[in-house]
């Protein structure tokens, strides 16, 4: 593959694409702490024998949490493709940039809604820690930024593909390595592409089917839908 070319352009569209799947998770939970912050310091408890109400309160970190990783998420995206350019590669598109904001849009709603309510059962900041550390070092391993997913048994690979991340994974990597993939897989048979796309998670394969894009997104919305409920019900029941 070394010999192929654009090889170094397609390779840094991957990493790059990964690590944008990643960041609205890794900074949305660190927006979180906020929340942790305030239970500990029983500042909440203010905030709850206060007029406002809790779907209020909880809305007011979910929004701040929300606002807080799209920034840092957006200018991940713009250092990335800055070190794509600079080490040999082309700019994407404005279509896939379109496509690539829209996807930061979704997925850092998705993940401050799902670090929303993992945060809302932490009350100490050992717990937090804890947590964001496990968190950390685990979602390198689900996105592939440390270990491409065809290098897994295929059980691990299946376990993989039941987080929601590893479809944010998909989904970036299928609109950023799209203008790598028709430099280096030119004159590639299909066949090669497909292998390739399998083995570094641009596409998933369930049994004998790859899945379309669109599952990935309707994946990751059912998550969305799933925490929104677990949270309002956190908020209306469960929380103190």
């Amino acid at each position: 593959m070394t010999d192929m070319k654009g090889v170094r352009f397609l390779m840094d569209s991957w990493i790059m694409a990964a690590l944008l799947a990643v960041t609205p998770v890794t900074t949305s939970l660190g927006a979180m702490a906020t929340r942790v912050e305030d239970k500990n310091n029983h500042i909440y408890k203010d905030f709850i024998a206060s007029p406002l109400k809790r779907s209020t309160l909880a809305s007011s970190y979910i929004i701040s949490g929300f606002f807080i990783s799209l920034i840092l998420t957006f200018i991940t995206f713009i250092l990335a493709e800055l070190y794509i350019v600079i080490f040999g590669g082309e700019l994407l598109s404005i279509e896939a940039m379109f496509m690539v904001i829209l996807l930061i849009i979704f997925t850092t709603a998705a993940s401050s809604l799902m670090m929303f309510y993992l945060v809302s059962w932490f009350k100490s900041i050992n717990t937090y820690t804890t947590a964001s550390t496990i968190v950390g070092t685990l979602i390198g391993f689900l996105t592939g930024i440390y270990i491409p997913i065809g290098s897994v048994p295929e059980a691990v690979q299946m376990v993989i593909k039941l987080f929601p991340t590893s479809h944010a994974g998909v989904l970036f990597r299928s609109v950023m390595m799209k203008q790598a993939e028709k430099v280096t897989f030119a004159d590639a048979p299909a066949s090669v592409l497909e292998d390739f796309r399998l083995n570094l998670g641009v596409s998933f394969k369930v049994g004998d089917t790859i899945l379309p894009i669109y599952s990935s997104i309707l994946y990751i919305l059912i998550f969305m839908v799933l925490f929104f409920v677990l949270s309002l019900f956190q908020i209306s029941i469960k929380e103190k």
